[in-house]
């Protein structure tokens, strides 16, 4: 689909910075990617909301601010900016998964700072059977050879192709084959921005032939900062025969950000990867492009999502799964809780190619308008090219039951906690998913924290 591109002082700029990226990378391969991935974004332009894609995303407003776009692959972690990313850390102690603090050995921790890693800050696993870098130290790595550009989806991708062409940081995590690791890895990602910032992360997660592991992802930011920060993240996911994958993108409000990820994920016989999005308010625009191929028999995977919105956010997000063998399983429930002059929007796709027989593919996004203003826009959908399958799609949108308030309010419940009650009954439906105790524990806590108020 032809659509108008979007003018912007930023695209001026990115075609200049480029340059500068392109002339520092000197692996031939990766370099003759960026040139082709750049020449996508030239074609594409920034959507707009005549995209069918964008049109209840307008990035207008993103892509008119002017950032400072980082060019410089060997960047460095200042002295200042890591005691500033140490405070930031030490002062969300009680905010971000106290009980999966690596020196409490409840989880490893790794700590980027704008996008380099920070060696000081993390706690590694002590294990031959993981390797953890930055994706521009893995260029020669045989994983990074195989796998990396050849599972995100380019075409008809704008920020997509922005990202595979300017990337200048990100992470590089290979398990190894039968490596089971014990305790998940928090990737903590701090970002420091006296002016507005662009950062564009690019992450390779590889799990080999019968391994599994658990990720969690957060952001932190200073919180009293007034530069805007846009995210644009590309993250990469291959896995191979029995490989198990549990993936957890826990999306906080840090006010300053403005996030537009995208997740792309390959997967081959008996893997099993799932995919937990929960986004709290805050940022006011977070886009979440999530899209999963499953390339052989007996795949399965899972995708839950939980959104609530408050003030004038913007949530977004999209699913695509391809399933193109046989007897594959696919599952995705997201809900979302919209408040005040929020609004939030849900895409969700299933493929069922002609080879795919016996596919079992479910969907289900459940909507609550928390708000006389509220807004959500919210579009499953189904293609099915085979004949034996059982698929199922559906999508509520309403307001809280009056008549249940009014049980709870007959024995003897306000009538502002009768509604936290049924939104927290609601929303923990998707948090019950989790499957670290600590981590659902810490959900569940923010979901009735967040609810406090409306």
């Amino acid at each position: 689909m032809t659509t108008k591109q979007l003018e912007s002082p930023l695209y001026e700029s990115l075609q200049a910075q480029f340059e500068i990226v392109s002339l520092q990378d000197q692996h031939e391969a990766t370099k003759a990617y960026r040139a082709q991935a750049m020449e996508t974004f030239r074609a594409l332009g920034f959507p707009s909301i005549k995209n069918e894609e964008w049109r209840f995303a307008n990035v207008l407003p993103l892509v008119k601010t002017t950032y400072e776009v980082s060019a410089d692959k060997n960047a460095q972690i200042s002295e200042d900016a890591l005691a500033q990313a140490k405070a930031l850390i030490a002062a969300h102690k009680e905010d971000i998964l106290p009980k999966l603090k690596g020196e409490e050995k409840g989880a490893y921790r790794l700590v980027t700072i704008n996008g380099v890693f920070s060696k000081e800050l993390s706690f590694l696993p002590d294990n031959a059977g993981i390797t953890i870098s930055t994706i521009g130290e893995a260029v020669d790595h045989p994983g990074y050879q195989e796998y990396f550009g050849k599972i995100v989806t380019l075409e008809n991708n704008a920020f997509a192709s922005l990202n595979s062409a300017m990337f200048t940081d990100g992470l590089f995590i290979e398990l190894k084959a039968n490596t089971v690791l014990d305790m998940p890895i928090h990737i903590i990602k701090v970002k420091l921005a006296s002016g507005n910032a662009l950062f564009q992360p690019r992450n390779l997660f590889i799990v080999r032939k019968n391994a599994q592991m658990d990720v969690i992802e957060t952001y932190i930011s200073d919180a009293d900062n007034e530069a805007a920060i846009l995210i644009n993240g590309v993250s990469e996911i291959a896995l191979e025969e029995n490989a198990h994958f549990f993936h957890y993108d826990i999306q906080k409000g840090c006010k300053n950000i403005r996030k537009i990820q995208r997740n792309e994920a390959v997967q081959q016989k008996h893997s099993n990867y799932s995919n937990y999005t929960f986004t709290f308010p805050g940022s006011s625009f977070t886009r979440n492009n999530l899209t999963i191929h499953l390339n052989d028999e007996a795949i399965e995977s899972h995708l839950y999502g939980l959104y609530l919105t408050a003030g004038e956010q913007l949530v977004d997000n999209h699913t695509e799964v391809h399933h193109k063998k046989p007897n594959g399983e696919s599952n995705q429930l997201y809900k979302g809780i919209i408040m005040d002059k929020s609004k939030a929007v849900f895409n969700g796709k299933i493929y069922v190619y002609e080879d795919a027989q016996k596919t079992n593919a479910f969907q289900q996004s459940n909507n609550v308008l928390f708000g006389e203003q509220a807004m959500v826009h919210a579009k499953p959908q189904l293609e099915i090219f085979a004949d034996d399958v059982k698929c199922s799609h559906g999508t509520t949108i309403g307001q809280l039951n009056k008549e249940a308030i009014f049980y709870l309010k007959s024995r003897g419940i306000g009538e502002e906690q009768a509604k936290q009650l049924m939104v927290k009954a609601f929303a923990f439906d998707v948090a019950e998913k989790i499957k670290i105790p600590a981590l659902r524990s810490y959900v569940e806590e923010m979901i009735t924290e967040e609810m406090k108020g409306h």
